[in-house]
């Protein structure tokens, strides 16, 4: 199976994503998050590496859950910041 290369804006919403959890994490160990959201520390590293960009709905929620976020604190970490473009006379 081939992936679709990344996006430019998807990379940096992963990157987003894992200073987010890690900032959350603080002084946890990645172990004990990892374990508490029912995934392994290496997955929990490759997330908050960027690494794994694009995980899994299911494994977001969980992490969200384990570091007591809601998934409103996290798509507002990880959403980009658009600018309006003026409008062409």
């Amino acid at each position: 199976m081939v992936r679709t290369p990344l996006t430019p804006e998807e990379r940096l919403r992963g990157e987003r994503l894992g200073a987010l959890l890690r900032a959350a994490r603080g002084e946890r160990s990645m172990s004990t998050v990892a374990a508490s959201a029912g995934i392994s520390a290496e997955t929990l590293r490759k997330i908050e590496t960027g690494r794994a960009p694009t995980p899994a709905f299911f494994t977001v929620a969980a992490l969200a859950g384990a570091l007591g976020l809601s998934l409103d604190e996290i798509l507002g970490g990880c959403a980009s910041v658009r600018t309006a473009e003026p409008l062409s006379a």
